[in-house]
């Protein structure tokens, strides 16, 4: 499968939304450098990601991982050129970062199995990934100079994992959100905290007008509207979850009420629940 190419979406700043699970990485090109932010699955599919990376820039290169899961970070290694580590400037959260550098082994794992049988080529492909864990942490926020363009990394709170990290383009007017917001399917709850990802959320939103691009996890590009709409939808859910955990409900008969679905929303009561009784 051929990747998709950039399409610019603000002045300088260029989206590629990569058919496999339907990815979105960001491109932000400065005077002289270059910032990717996330790198997709697997070793073929960066190396298609620095493909069309190089058709739009030679600058050299920086990268952003919004989090750890592999869709998003996997492809560190040949987006860095296979430089040594520490050579190519990697950034993160410290919280994925940590799970990166001390568990990747058992991350890739659990990820091969969940497709190996739905999808055996990915599964292949993460399972033969060098993970070339991030060498520059975020604890709340820092920014980066992107060939004289700020580019600010900010953790505003837990939420799809511990360790969200979104990229602001403020002379662009572009927010890259991660899996933070998702568009076209569910949010993804397995590692989330999702009695704090409203709040989160909530947090972000004075980063936004209605003149902001939101780029997210995965989907289309939204904007401020659909953010707020989302926001609700997730406070909708831990509501739910509250209110069912102190009524002593069943997380299925919880679940099957979320604006999300039963079966999507299913981990996220399950986690508020063990959050709630203190297992969490």
């Amino acid at each position: 499968m051929t990747a998709a190419e950039f399409a610019e979406c603000a002045d300088g700043v260029f989206v590629l939304r990569y058919p496999v699970l339907d990815v979105n990485v960001t491109l932000v090109v400065g005077d002289g450098a270059a910032l990717v932010v996330d790198t997709l699955s697997t070793d073929a599919q960066a190396a298609e990601l620095a493909g069309a990376v190089r058709r739009v820039t030679r600058y050299p290169l920086m990268i952003v991982n919004t989090h750890h899961h592999f869709d998003h970070c996997f492809g560190n290694l040949v987006l860095s050129g296979g430089r040594p580590e520490g050579e190519c400037a990697i950034w993160a959260h410290e919280e994925a970062a940590a799970l990166l550098r001390e568990h990747a082994r058992s991350l890739q794992r659990e990820w091969y199995e969940a497709y190996a049988r739905s999808a055996p080529e990915l599964a292949e492909g993460i399972a033969a990934v060098t993970v070339l864990p991030p060498n520059r942490t975020v604890h709340r926020e820092s920014t980066v100079d992107v060939g004289g363009r700020a580019v600010v990394l900010r953790h505003f709170g837990r939420g799809h994992t511990a360790g969200d990290l979104l990229a602001l383009i403020p002379d662009a007017s572009v927010v890259v959100a991660g899996d933070l917001v998702e568009q076209g399917a569910p949010p993804g709850f397995d590692d989330s905290y999702p009695l704090e990802w409203p709040e989160t959320i909530a947090a972000l939103l004075p980063w936004l007008d209605g003149s902001t691009t939101v780029v997210p996890g995965h989907g289309a590009l939204v904007g401020r509207d659909f953010v707020v709409a989302q926001h609700a939808e997730l406070t909708a859910l831990a509501w739910l979850i509250r209110d069912g955990h102190a009524d002593g409900a069943r997380p299925e008969k919880v679940a099957a009420r979320s604006p999300f679905g039963a079966e999507a929303s299913l981990p996220a009561v399950r986690r508020g629940f063990a959050e709630l009784a203190g297992r969490a």
